[in-house]
């Protein structure tokens, strides 16, 4: 069972991809998993032979347990050291004090199911909790109120013209067929991050350290909550590089089609709620990254220039930040250059 993030410790498996006895391609789709983060594929290590499933559907395993093996010609099944169980019947065994080897299993392979425990229990076993309550929606809340609880936030604004941001984007649409402001403030913000390592930073709890590479999340909407997924590099890729991964990325988020790498990683997040009638909004910081940029609408403003009210493009940058990992004058300065930057996108040539 893969991790999607440092801080999980199940998964459920939502369905196997591939049955037992398949032969399976390395990369390929073989078990679609539910995490506190997000519900994924998650492709087959190497090539060989699906064998040995441990997990049904349905079932919570642990991080790292083993759920199932691919074998190479030949190879077979070693004999397992205990008794099979499904997750959930090893939990609900232990707490009642019943010996798997003693129970007779009604799964495949004579494997101890929950309803084998129920049966032998002198008590049902608590019932599965209701979709609600599980998945990405509750493992989203409880983040955010750890990260509320714990982070000591703090915010800056900046309202900057638009103007040139708006151009610069009619001008990639003549030659791309889907570029997003959010692209833009990707790619922006990619060009700002690697002079500000402190923003680009984590903290670990003890000091702020630095990250790899300027990796820039974007929150995207869907039914079940809201994902991150990670533009990786984005300092290094063009602004067409960075609108076909983040078009891959919102579609696959969409579809439930998302790989553990693409929610892992993030070293700065953008949450653009442009779209909707928000002037602007503050957002919770996702730890243990150092900032979060959130981003209003466009919108008409009455500004003075050279002494005359004028009608200009307005956008709202609101940029939050753990006072743990970076201060608040180093953190003004990374949003100054950024607002420089989107009033004038040219000065990146």
């Amino acid at each position: 069972m893969p991790a999607l993030g440092m801080n999980q410790d199940t998964g459920r498996l939502v369905a196997w991809l591939r049955a037992e006895g398949e032969t399976v391609a390395r990369g390929e789709p073989i078990m679609e998993i539910e995490t506190d983060k997000a519900t994924v594929e998650v492709e087959a290590p190497a090539d060989g032979v699906l064998a040995g499933i441990t997990a049904r559907e349905g079932d919570e395993v642990p991080v790292g347990q083993r759920v199932a093996v691919i074998l190479r010609p030949g190879e077979v099944v070693a004999a397992p050291a205990r008794p099979a169980a499904s997750p959930l019947a090893r939990r609900l065994a232990a707490e009642a004090g019943l010996d798997l080897a003693g129970l007779g299993g009604s799964g495949p392979g004579g494997a101890v199911k929950a309803a084998d425990v129920a049966r032998a229990a002198p008590a049902p076993p608590p019932a599965a909790p209701p979709a609600r309550e599980r998945g990405i929606w509750p493992a989203m809340a409880r983040r955010t109120a750890e990260s509320w609880a714990a982070v000591p936030h703090f915010y800056l604004e900046r309202e900057v013209d638009a103007g040139r941001l708006e151009s610069w984007r009619a001008s990639a649409l003549r030659t791309a067929a889907d570029v997003t402001i959010t692209d833009l403030l990707v790619r922006l913000a990619g060009a700002c991050l690697p002079r500000h390592p402190l923003v680009n930073g984590r903290w670990d709890g003890a000091r702020t350290v630095a990250s790899d590479g300027v990796h820039v999340g974007i929150a995207v909407a869907v039914e079940q909550g809201l994902l991150v997924p990670v533009v990786r590099d984005a300092d290094r890729l063009t602004l067409a590089q960075v609108a076909a991964r983040r078009a891959d990325l919102v579609a696959r988020a969409r579809e439930g089609r998302l790989r553990p790498e693409d929610m892992t990683g993030a070293t700065f997040t953008i949450s653009n709620l442009g779209m909707y009638a928000v002037d602007a909004f503050s957002a919770i910081v996702d730890q243990p990254q150092a900032a979060i940029l959130a981003v209003g609408r466009i919108r008409d403003g009455l500004v003075p220039v050279d002494g005359v009210a004028q009608v200009r493009r307005r956008l709202r940058l609101t940029l939050s930040c753990d006072h743990r990992a970076v201060d608040g004058a180093r953190a003004a300065a990374f949003l100054t250059d950024l607002g420089d930057l989107v009033e004038e996108p040219a000065a990146l040539l």
